[in-house]
């Protein structure tokens, strides 16, 4: 383990050897994730015949597909809690849009531009919930990660470029700069809202075990440093980091 209370001890390989309060808050983790993965194939799924370039349409189909075997690899990991966790494997394989836990993922893609905001900023959150688990002290969780993060990156330049062109190139791609700017708007405080709260307990306890490497804030705040000079190179304006957030 090379962080939190237990920093220098051999990690916890089986769901049956963790204490108890660690157990409960890894279910609690994978839980929201796999929610968040099933929940953006909803949202992708209209687009899949509906992007712009036939490119644009290949990418959608990778997209939806990684986020099914992230998914996958969340219940599988929850899976390992037995009863417990079978039972809400079977809870987020019924739920539909408007049902999930995070506010992002209720939100449909009206617009292409919803589309490239969304994976250009809320995936690149994902990407940070993903990289302070590497290495964590749960080795199966860990182990999950580097694949994971790989694919996530996909998604990143994916959204940043179809931003980039509306915001360059206009009509002649899709949208215009105005809808681009538009989209950053809605979904870049839904983004900084995903961190979680600033003061959470559950980010500390998850630090402590080994789990988490950075509280939610200190992740929000490296999250505002890498976001600032991309979306400035597209041309757009990024809103203050406090316009219409809902989790502070």
């Amino acid at each position: 383990i090379l962080w939190g209370t237990n920093a220098g001890a051999r990690k916890y390989e089986t769901a049956e050897e963790l204490p108890d309060d660690m157990a409960q808050l890894i279910v609690r983790l994978m839980t929201v994730q796999a929610d968040t993965e099933f929940a953006s194939i909803q949202q992708h799924r209209p687009w899949l015949d509906r992007a712009p370039t036939l490119e644009d349409r290949w990418i959608e189909s990778r997209i939806v597909a990684d986020e099914a075997r992230h998914g996958l690899q969340a219940c599988r990991i929850l899976r390992d809690f037995g009863d417990r966790g079978q039972k809400l494997i079977d809870e987020l394989l019924t739920k539909r849009e408007g049902e999930h836990k995070l506010d992002a993922f209720n939100l449909p893609f009206e617009r292409w531009s919803d589309v490239g905001a969304f994976t250009c900023f809320v995936d690149r959150v994902g990407v940070y919930q993903l990289r302070a688990f590497q290495e964590c002290s749960y080795g199966p969780l860990a182990r999950a990660m580097p694949l994971m993060l790989s694919e996530e990156q996909l998604h990143l330049n994916f959204g940043y470029n179809v931003l980039r062109r509306m915001a360059q190139h206009g009509p002649a791609y899709a949208g215009s700069k105005e809808e681009a700017q538009e989209a950053v708007r809605k979904w870049y405080p839904r983004a900084l809202d995903m961190f979680g709260h600033s003061n959470s307990e559950t980010s500390r306890k998850a630090i402590n075990f080994g789990l988490k490497r950075w509280t939610n804030e200190e992740a929000r705040e490296r999250y505002i440093r890498e976001v600032t000079p991309l979306v400035a190179a597209m041309g757009l304006e990024l809103p203050a980091p406090e316009f219409d957030r809902r989790v502070l």
